[in-house]
């Protein structure tokens, strides 16, 4: 049976992670982007009825909703993420969908941290994939799977221009011009951060009870010094 520092330790671990799965879950469900731009008819080179246009987007559903672009009164559209992307191109709909990806892959390797935690809180299993080298893998691959996330998808908005393209795809009245594009990120982008911390974290503890463990191994395996003899002079 696991001493209670070994237990508190690495119960720690487990339950840093387990809040993160539950953050990157409903992240996943919620808003990661919305975007609003100016937005005018072109018509042979003829610009007129200036409005806006307004995207939001989570990561499998966006809200399109257009005032005075090019018409008054547009109530608000909902459509498919990944069907628009796909009109707007290859590499936007895949770097989409490495996003997507990875979040899934963030998530598996997060249940196998929590796992390899439990287990390791309630037995002594030697320093193989189902001790502390387990839990380092698996929180460090999430960690740099949640960071690498985070870029493509900023790349894809700013790169790729996606709001704008989804914008001019969703329309069917005619050819339009955007300028002045204002990106805000959602909740959604902003969760992924405290995952990464609490991954981070969840290495942290393991961490923290190795050093103990080792320095308490050290002070055990230290001789006992015994006192030297006087010289008598």
């Amino acid at each position: 049976m696991p001493s209670a520092t070994k237990i508190l330790y690495f119960f720690s671990s487990a339950l840093a992670t387990s809040i993160s799965v539950g953050l990157l879950g409903f992240s996943m469900s919620t808003t990661w982007t919305h975007a609003t731009m100016e937005c005018a008819a072109d018509l042979a080179n003829t610009t007129f009825a200036n409005g806006s246009a307004t995207i939001t987007m989570d990561l499998f559903d966006m809200i399109s909703e257009r005032r005075s672009c090019p018409v008054i009164g547009r109530a608000p559209e909902e459509f498919k993420v990944f069907t628009e992307l796909g009109k707007v191109g290859t590499a936007p709909q895949v770097l989409h969908g490495l996003v997507v990806l990875l979040l899934v892959l963030c998530l598996v390797a997060s249940s196998g941290s929590i796992l390899i935690a439990l287990y390791n809180s309630v037995s002594n299993p030697y320093e193989t994939y189902m001790g502390p080298i387990g839990i380092y893998v698996c929180s460090s691959v999430g960690a740099c799977l949640s960071l690498l996330l985070l870029v493509l998808f900023v790349i894809n908005l700013f790169v790729n221009r996606v709001p704008e393209e989804l914008v001019i795809v969703v329309n069917t009245l005619g050819p339009l011009k955007l300028q002045n594009t204002q990106l805000l990120m959602g909740l959604g982008y902003y969760l992924v951060l405290p995952y990464l911390a609490l991954s981070l974290m969840a290495i942290g503890f393991v961490y923290l009870y190795q050093h103990a463990a080792y320095t308490h191994q050290r002070e055990q395996q230290r001789p006992t010094e015994e006192p030297k003899d006087g010289l008598m002079y």
